[in-house]
């Protein structure tokens, strides 16, 4: 993510409502300072080896959401995965695409054996993705969610490197070339999505 970045991020976190479903910890609008201290922090706190956040990006070169881990651990070889996709972009396979993508980079890359997910229990859509995906549910933690002046149960998600790599390979198959995302250069393919795996 760079610094020319922050201004998408910034018109995104405006809607408190909306971020609401996704985010259990931010319920107040973004503002310029505490987007920069954010983007600071991803690259100069103490545990910023352990998180790793993109812009994610249309073929056309569109900053279109967000995604990234958090909580990497190399002792146990897992992290949480978090994905944002602006309000106008979504359903449209662009939460699929840069989730596949984080998922990727979490378990090829970076050598992971695990990634957990969160998702409020009424967010169907992120209920919807995150099977899609082939995570498996793996417990609910009651009302661990507060938004909109009531408590709301969580459901905690997970999914194994073993798992990922299997379900990789079918929904690549399974999803057409457009829209295709990336987390950098668009001449990149290491970092588009849907990968280049020959049809059967």
């Amino acid at each position: 993510m760079e610094r020319a970045d922050l201004d998408s991020v910034l018109s995104w976190f405006q809607d408190v409502e909306d971020l609401a479903r996704f985010d259990r910890t931010t319920r107040v609008p973004l503002n310029t300072s505490h987007a920069e201290e954010f983007w600071r922090d991803s690259f100069t706190s103490s545990d910023a080896s352990r998180k790793c956040w993109f812009i994610v990006e249309s073929s056309a070169g569109e900053a279109v959401g967000l995604a990234g881990l958090e909580s990497i651990s190399n002792i146990n070889r897992d992290a949480v995965v978090a994905v944002f996709v602006n309000k106008a972009m979504r359903r449209s396979g662009v939460g699929l695409r840069a989730s596949a993508l984080v998922l990727d980079l979490a378990f090829r890359q970076l050598g992971l054996n695990r990634i957990t997910s969160y998702y409020r229990e009424d967010n169907h859509h992120s209920r919807d993705l995150v099977a899609k995906i082939g995570f498996q549910i793996e417990g609910t933690m009651r009302q661990a969610w507060f938004a909109e002046g009531e408590f709301q149960d969580m459901v905690v998600v997970g999914i194994l490197k073993s798992e990922w790599m299997v379900r990789r390979n079918v929904l690549a198959q399974e999803l057409d070339a457009n829209p295709i995302v990336t987390l950098g250069p668009n001449d990149c393919a290491a970092w588009s999505w849907p990968p280049q795996i020959a049809k059967v």
